[in-house]
């Protein structure tokens, strides 16, 4: 799991730590010192931690006049007992939904397995976004059906072509626009 880096190729358009706005803003990172563990597996000192013991996130792009956000995750997504939906809305979604954005794609392909709760976060992030949206890509098959069990994707668009979609080799914007424009055919 060390070895896994969060996407890096978007550097020179967007880097948290340097955006006031930024949950992270600020954050310094060493690129040899491993202190954070998933499950006793050390992870790549690259990726942000929010308080979960099993989830870690890298915020890979955020445009404040189109209004997206591009995040990355990584671990394991544990609503039960940790309450990860609850860490990921109040302390990061919302400090970036300050400044107008609400169009989110989080990509999971790095999330191992998920544990649901209860759907109120999902409910009430769905309901904050308005006009907006929020979408999964690249989550694993198994994750998904958790997602669905937990009636958790009414509030996402997920599945079908954006599984599809070859993100590393486009720009944040090319994929902000191929994902906009899968949802806006999928939304009524």
């Amino acid at each position: 799991m060390q070895d896994i880096e969060p996407f890096y190729n978007w550097r020179h358009f967007y880097v948290a730590s340097e955006d006031e706005r930024s949950p992270f803003y600020g954050r310094e990172y060493s690129e040899f010192e491993y202190t954070n563990a998933i499950y006793n597996y050390l992870i790549h000192p690259q990726w942000d931690d929010i308080d979960s013991p099993t989830l870690y996130i890298k915020i890979l792009c955020v445009d404040y006049d189109l209004g997206f956000a591009i995040i990355e995750l990584i671990g394991e997504w544990n609503d039960a007992i940790n309450n990860d939906i609850m860490l990921l809305k109040r302390d990061i979604i919302e400090q970036i939904m300050l400044y107008g954005v609400n169009k989110f794609i989080l990509i999971g392909e790095n999330v191992l397995n998920f544990h649901a709760s209860d759907d109120c976060y999902y409910e009430e992030w769905f309901d904050e976004v308005e006009d907006g949206w929020i979408a999964f890509l690249n989550f694993r098959e198994h994750v998904m059906q958790e997602f669905q069990r937990a009636n958790i994707d009414y509030f996402i668009v997920s599945g079908g072509q954006l599984n599809e979609i070859a993100w590393r080799t486009s720009t944040p914007f090319q994929l902000f626009e191929k994902v906009e424009h899968f949802v806006q055919k999928r939304l009524p």
